[in-house]
């Protein structure tokens, strides 16, 4: 698979998939292969207004490598990049460079694979996870997704949907503002903790782990995750800033 290759796409719908968060399809170019977990730099061309951001992003696919289309999914924020894609019409074309990272699930399924993902660092996830799904793959994976609410949740039906039909896999949820959210919630509460990994997970050692989400939320659980006795060899990182 060759890196750092250039390829122009076409964006083919977007949509709202939780508050504040819209996810965008593109049509997957002839000869662009990737592995669940990988991600893209986005390039807008010719876009109508531009800012001091410039009009690049790195993006992890959400998509999984067996979809006949490439999809990322983004926090809103009010920057000319994010106005120019929420405004976006179907047809729009954009240069897309990649796949790149290796934040992609491990060869040997003796391991489990522990996720820990705080907010839209779920994008990796959601595509390993679909794709262990799709390959049947043996590995057991757990999934830790943090989030305020179910209301800023992405991707939580896809996820609880694959819990229905892998076996493997395990979600654990945790809201952490459920004061502000109006609906219903019989998961956990709380930030991701040792004692939260320690309910679910057969042993603290032995795991390969991925953490995903705000730089410091990455740090605090690597910090915390070695305190629980987690060889640092075994985790692997990818942090999503000014998202």
């Amino acid at each position: 698979m060759a890196e750092d290759t250039s390829f122009t796409t076409q964006l083919t719908r977007h949509e709202e998939i939780c508050e504040g968060t819209m996810a965008f399809h593109f049509a997957k170019p002839a000869g662009f292969e990737y592995r669940a977990g990988q991600s893209i730099d986005l390039t807008l061309l010719e876009p109508p207004e531009t800012d001091a951001e410039g009009n690049t992003r790195a993006y992890t696919l959400a998509s999984a490598p067996f979809d006949d289309d490439l999809m990322i999914a983004t926090r809103m924020r009010d920057t000319a990049f994010k106005r120019v894609l929420r405004k976006a019409k179907p047809g729009m074309k954009v240069k897309m460079d990649g796949p790149f990272g290796s934040l992609t699930l491990h060869k040997n399924s003796a391991k489990p694979a522990v996720l820990v993902a705080g907010g839209i660092g779920i994008t990796p996830f959601l595509s390993i996870v679909r794709q262990a799904e799709h390959d049947k793959a043996p590995h057991p994976i757990y999934l830790f997704y943090s989030n305020r609410r179910p209301e800023d949740t992405a991707f939580l039906e896809m996820l609880l949907g694959s819990v229905e039909r892998n076996p493997n896999f395990h979600l654990i949820a945790t809201m952490t503002g459920m004061e502000k959210s109006l609906r219903e919630w019989k998961g956990e509460l709380g930030l991701i903790s040792g004692e939260l990994l320690a309910k679910y997970l057969p042993s603290l050692q032995g795991p390969i782990y991925y953490l995903a989400g705000p730089p410091a939320m990455v740090a605090a659980m690597r910090q915390m995750l070695v305190k629980a006795g987690a060889d640092e060899d075994d985790i692997r990182t990818e942090e999503f800033a000014g998202y």
